[in-house]
């Protein structure tokens, strides 16, 4: 099993979310996050002023899936969410050793 991590730009979720349905993933976890990556944040101008905005608003998303379709999770995921601008994000896949659901105390690929 694979956990994957996505972070992308907000109004881009529902995108990721609806690619994610359309694969089967029946779960996932989106958490606000907020951070910088080669754009070194933005500036922006309020009442004239011009500010500094070093982090920028991302949401996180992560999935547990199995190895045989993580791939297509990912490609899926950065389909939807890429615009061709800068910050549009990052995906990455770690290795999972055990998933428990709580619930039920089922384990392994049934848990998901």
């Amino acid at each position: 099993m694979k956990l994957i991590t996505a972070i992308v730009k907000p109004y881009r979720l529902d995108q990721v979310k609806t690619a994610l349905q359309e694969l089967g993933v029946h779960g996932m976890t989106v958490t606000e996050a907020s951070g910088y990556g080669r754009q070194r944040g933005h500036t922006e101008v309020y009442r004239g002023a011009e500010y500094r905005v070093d982090l920028v608003p991302k949401v996180r998303i992560e999935v547990v899936v199995e190895d045989a379709v993580a791939e297509d999770v990912i490609d899926a995921i950065v389909t939807a969410a890429q615009t061709g601008k800068i910050g549009d994000g990052k995906v990455w896949a770690l290795p999972v050793e055990t998933v428990v659901r709580v619930r039920t105390g089922e384990r392994g690929p049934d848990a998901l």
